[in-house]
């Protein structure tokens, strides 16, 4: 196993970063939109991002296999036998970058025995860099400063409970959720930044109930768990990310 060292973490915020220039050059020109087969879009950011990314990581660690979103037809006759692997969204938020809102991220995670533990989350347009891994703290780095983040202190009775939810996937799951918080703030925001608002204490709560896929959440939940957040999978008491479902079931990640 790949030792979790602060020297792998630099490692792997310098790669999400060299991905975020790459993406950022696309986007500051025009670009073309096509649909994958699930009607996803994809743009040659998205693959821009993810070929730096296999590169830079099989440089860095040649005998740890890589699964991104771009490449993920890998089959789990071959997966079952990975005893780690790096999990990468090369470009998450595709929508919020097609829109022009700044809100998208490039996640990189590493999975050993089926545990996400190490995680880095760049914002390209925001100058944002979330990390951490286990037994090192989680971070946000901006502007070239870095500092150590942690979870909200929970809201005493009748305070407002801050609630972060997707921009481009709002459902009425989410409404009937927060009908329990006569109180509440919907902080609506794109990409994995969600799982980092609640990691940094922006908010409380990110409740998510529509589809995701392992490279969605990899990086966002180590981040949310280090710095002491709770990811709860609705049926699963805790879901391996080493399994042949690349789905995700419904989650919770809460500070409360």
């Amino acid at each position: 196993m790949l030792p979790l060292t602060e020297d792998l973490l630099e490692q792997i915020k310098a790669i999400a970063i060299a991905a975020g220039e790459a993406i950022l050059a696309v986007y500051q020109r025009d670009f073309a939109v096509e649909q994958k087969d699930d009607d996803s879009p994809l743009t040659e950011a998205d693959l821009a991002a993810h070929r730096l990314i296999v590169a830079e990581l099989t440089k860095l660690t040649p005998d740890v296999p890589v699964l991104s979103e771009e490449a993920a037809n890998i089959p789990w006759s071959e997966r079952q036998h990975w005893s780690q692997y790096w999990l990468v969204d090369p470009l998450d938020g595709t929508k919020e970058f097609i829109k022009r809102n700044g809100e998208f991220t490039v996640n990189i995670a590493l999975i050993q025995q089926g545990e996400p533990v190490l995680g880095v989350i760049h914002a390209p347009v925001l100058d944002k860099t979330y990390a951490a891994a286990e037994g090192l703290g989680a971070s946000r780095q901006q502007h070239g400063l870095t500092e150590t983040i942690r979870v909200a202190v929970t809201p005493a009775a009748g305070e407002v409970v801050k609630v972060v939810g997707s921009r481009s996937h709002y459902s009425a799951d989410i409404e009937d959720y927060l009908s329990r918080f006569p109180k509440h703030e919907l902080i609506a925001v794109g990409s994995s930044l969600k799982f980092c608002l609640v990691a940094e204490g922006s908010a409380h709560l990110y409740p998510r109930f529509g589809p995701t896929m392992l490279w969605d959440t990899g990086a966002g939940h180590v981040i949310a768990k280090v710095a002491g957040a709770h990811v709860e999978y609705q049926g699963i008491a805790n879901p391996a990310y080493h399994r042949e479902n690349l789905k995700n079931p419904n989650f919770l990640v809460s500070a409360l």
